[in-house]
Parts: C-alpha cells; sequence; structure tokens
C-alpha cells in the first residue's frame, strides 16, 4: 500500500511541477476576484446577496475548472508516450494497472483541489465584499426550494456538477490513452467538451428515443435543479444511470488498452 500511495504522490508531483498548473489555478482566482469587484464597483451593494454572486461565479467558472481538467486529463497519459517516458515508468515494479490507476486519482485529486478553490474562493471573496448578512432572498437568480437554503442549493448544485465533472475527466483520461500524441488527445477532448455540448440543446429537441441514451444530454444534472429537464420524461435517477454506464465503459475501455498496448512501437 506505501508504495501505491509513493506512486500517486509522483504523480501529483508531475502535475504540479508543471508551471500551467498553477497558471490554471492562479486564472480561476483571478477571474472570481475581477467578477467580484466589477459587480461591487457597477452594482447596488446593499441591495445585492452575496448568494447570488457567488451563485454567477460557479455557475461560469465551473466550465473553467471542467476545461482545466479535461487538459490535464487528456494529456497525463498521451504525453508520457509523446515524451518517452513510458518506457521508464513501465519498467519499474509496478503493474500497469497500478500505474494507470494512480494517473486516475492524480488527476480526479486535482479536479477536486480546483473545485475546492472554486468553492472557497467564491464565499471568501464575496463574503468580504457584499457581507454574510446581507438578505439572502435579494435579487436571487436561481430558484431556491421551499424551506431551503442559498448555501443548501449551492451544495447541490457542487455535488450534481461534480458528477458531471468525474465522467467528463473519465472520457478525458481515457482519449489520453488511446492515443499517443497528447496535442491529439487534449484537442479531441475540448471538442467534444465544448464543441459537441455547444448543440446539446439543438439535439434534445429531436424526436428520437436513441436521442435518451446519449451521454452529452445527461452530462448537465443541474437542469434538475429547477424541474426543466431537457427531454420529457428523463429523471435524475435514469441520467444517474445512464452517466454510470458511460463511466464503467470509459473505465473498461481505458485499461483495456493500456494493458495491451505495445510500448516499443
Amino acid at each position: 500500500m506505501g508504495d501505491f500511495l509513493q506512486l500517486v504522490r509522483n504523480e501529483n508531483m508531475k502535475i504540479y511541477r508543471r508551471p500551467r498548473t498553477w497558471v490554471m489555478m492562479s486564472i480561476l482566482l483571478g477571474l472570481v476576484l475581477v467578477i467580484s469587484i466589477l459587480w461591487l464597483s457597477f452594482g447596488d451593494r446593499n441591495s445585492t446577496s452575496m448568494w447570488e454572486v457567488v451563485f454567477i461565479e460557479a455557475s461560469v467558472l465551473f466550465l473553467l475548472v471542467t476545461i482545466f481538467t479535461v487538459v490535464i486529463a487528456a494529456g497525463v497519459v498521451a504525453e508520457e508516450f509523446t515524451t518517452g517516458t513510458i518506457k521508464l515508468l513501465l519498467i519499474r515494479p509496478w503493474s500497469r494497472s497500478k500505474i494507470l490507476l494512480s494517473k486516475y486519482i492524480a488527476v480526479m485529486m486535482f479536479a477536486i483541489l480546483l473545485a475546492v478553490e472554486l468553492f472557497v474562493s467564491t464565499i471568501a471573496v464575496n463574503w468580504l465584499a457584499f457581507g454574510i448578512h446581507a438578505d439572502p432572498e435579494a435579487a436571487l437568480s436561481f430558484p431556491v426550494p421551499t424551506g431551503g437554503t442559498p448555501v443548501s442549493y449551492l451544495l447541490q448544485y457542487y455535488a450534481l456538477t461534480l458528477v458531471s465533472l468525474v465522467v467528463t475527466v473519465t472520457l478525458a483520461f481515457m482519449l489520453s490513452t488511446i492515443f499517443r500524441s497528447g496535442g491529439l488527445a487534449i484537442g479531441l477532448s475540448l471538442f467534444l467538451l465544448l464543441g459537441v455540448n455547444s448543440f446539446v440543446a439543438l439535439i434534445a429537441m429531436l424526436d428520437y428515443q436513441w436521442i435518451d441514451y446519449l451521454l452529452f444530454i445527461h452530462l448537465n444534472l443541474t437542469q434538475y435543479l429547477d424541474g426543466n429537464p431537457m427531454r420529457e420524461g428523463m429523471t435524475l435517477g435514469y441520467s444517474l444511470g445512464v452517466l454510470a454506464v458511460y463511466y464503467i465503459l470509459f473505465i473498461a475501455v481505458t485499461w483495456y488498452v493500456f494493458n495491451k498496448r505495445d510500448v516499443a512501437a
């Protein structure tokens, strides 16, 4: 067990030794500050609830969390092949499955770290800017459930978005394992994330049964918070079931390809 933890530690070191990792984290924090400062400068502080700004920042910047994590996940295996370091890694006394699992865990830890950074920074910055005692019902643009609070709604939002993040990152990780080129894996992952997602609303309008099984129709789980699913009859349980099937498929393909790949080629 100690050897495996050391393997995970080594993968984390690879991630955090790269300048781009710290640039990503800095950009995320910087945008939180910029949005809050602009809102404070041009908005009415007395009539603005901090929860309104927190939610707006979370809904906008969580996409950035997903993009940054996808970039890391899409390159974590493919870049080992690009640089040739995969051969040095595989000659060590660890099985391929353990090596791949350590990389996957390190990527997920990075995803959770970015999500926590976004959550904590939005709360802390807007608490200082607008005050925690501001009216929690003032000018809220998101539907707080009856008897609920903005905090509970925000926690539900993060929980559902994290599920989607895990599935999306696993897809990028699979592509990183399939393709030897880090640039190709990252480019294809971002295309699927940004390009296909741009047309999801239009695809959901088509009257075909098979659309109910498409991955991207179910990635936006927050659609169930306001009770307006993209497709009539869809439920949170059904979407979670579809995502679970895709997740298992992505994991199975990833482990099969990595264990069967000829690194000498």
